[in-house]
């Protein structure tokens, strides 16, 4: 079975531009309660701040790590040829797929296929880094086999 390395790369994208739309209506309907309740950014009495001020920071950090990933997507290179795994490649092993791109997980391909996408900083792409097609990595409890890298 083959995969669609550009279905791959959209569905990727979608998935991130999805979760930026999310966050952002997140922040923005914490943001309009704020205005409507007259909340303060600053410290309340008892010096902690609001509730509302930490679920704001907190999805603005998830939102800063989305966008992220949308930059570390348009970096990547898809058109190119390698046999050695780096950022772009799609991985075939005796197990499944790997998209080493950003850290979404499984994504589902018209196909039936499921890819699981990961980032550079994922201990799995230590162990898949600089191999190519024909070597193997440990993974878990045993050895894998990498059947193609494109």
């Amino acid at each position: 079975m083959s995969i669609n390395k550009e279905e791959l790369y959209y569905k990727c994208l979608d998935t991130v531009n999805e979760r930026i739309e999310q966050y952002n209506e997140k922040m923005n309907s914490i943001s309009g309660q704020n205005e409507q309740n007259k909340f303060h950014p600053d410290f309340d009495e008892y010096g902690n701040k609001g509730e509302m001020l930490t679920e704001y920071e907190k999805n603005a950090a998830y939102l800063d790590r989305v966008r992220n990933m949308k930059e570390t997507l348009a970096n990547l290179d898809l058109d190119h040829r390698s046999e050695v795994i780096r950022p772009g490649s799609v991985v075939e092993t005796e197990n499944g797929y790997y998209f080493i791109s950003v850290p979404l997980g499984e994504i589902d391909l018209e196909s039936g296929s499921k890819v699981y996408a990961i980032s550079t900083d994922a201990p799995l792409y230590k162990e898949l880094d600089g191999k190519k097609a024909g070597d193997s990595f440990k993974f878990r409890d045993g050895e894998v086999d990498i059947v193609n890298v494109w």
